[in-house]
């Protein structure tokens, strides 16, 4: 394999279709996003992308099953409203400078070809959080941007740079004559943060007026918090066995004269 290339498994048509893009990030923000959208709507897959970009190991199931790294567009037909939604997700973001440039280049002419005119990725933003996450929105339309902030989203702040794929594709988006936005969970970025993903998911339900069920999120929520509280336990109980073994050791120090 020489270039990045697209496999559709599917000849589909959409209805005004919006292109929704996570792939592993910073806080894995995008991946849950995008897989929770496909689990909870049941979209359906329609076609794959495999790059020489990507890194140079497979994928092996429980069954022996051996596959490369790939990325995903799945399908959701929205029955009563205006836009179909593509759902991009997978495994690995390009690993090179020009791979990133090659993929992104790759997605937006094979969404373009499939009528989209509006691109939305989703990632994360360190920053430290305090309450909800914050949801950090920037655009190349400023239509779409004040949409964004009207559906809980906040302006990003001069000078922030987006880096990888979710950042690319609305730069490149631009010269391609398409619409896109970027919306990026706050997250301290050292573990999936689930949190961060359920703040951009209620800013995407009231942007493109779909509605998903939030309780499987909020369990997973509530189970990182419970595994981030049993960490700082673990963390001070460390310390304070680091500190008695030192007074032990302080007090055992004899002097010869």
């Amino acid at each position: 394999m020489r270039e990045t290339i697209i496999i559709e498994k599917e000849k589909v048509e959409l209805k005004n279709p919006v292109l929704i893009e996570g792939l592993p990030g910073l806080g894995t923000i995008g991946k849950i996003v995008t897989e929770y959208l496909i689990k909870q709507m049941k979209a359906e897959m329609f076609a794959e992308l495999y790059s020489p970009h990507f890194s140079y190991y497979v994928l092996v199931d429980k069954r022996g099953n051996v596959r490369l790294l790939r990325n995903e567009f799945y399908l959701w037909r929205n029955e009563s409203g205006e836009n179909d939604l593509v759902i991009l997700t997978g495994d690995s973001q390009a690993q090179t400078i020009d791979g990133q440039y090659e993929v992104a280049d790759r997605i937006l002419e094979f969404a373009k070809e499939k009528g989209v005119r509006l691109v939305i990725t989703v990632g994360g933003y360190r920053d430290k959080v305090k309450g909800e996450p914050k949801v950090i929105a920037a655009s190349t339309s400023p239509t779409v941007l004040k949409k964004a902030v009207e559906a809980g989203a906040v302006n990003s702040p001069n000078g922030s740079p987006i880096v990888g794929t979710a950042g690319l594709l609305v730069g490149l988006a631009d010269l391609k004559g398409m619409d896109a936005l970027c919306l990026l969970g706050e997250t301290l970025g050292y573990m999936p943060d689930p949190k961060a993903a359920k703040s951009i998911l209620k800013v995407l339900m009231r942007l493109l007026n779909f509605t998903v069920d939030l309780t499987d999120i909020e369990k997973e929520i509530s189970h990182s918090e419970e595994t981030v509280e049993r960490m700082r336990e673990m963390e001070v109980q460390k310390r304070l066995s680091l500190q008695k073994r030192r007074k032990l050791e302080k007090g055992r120090i004899t002097y010869i004269g």
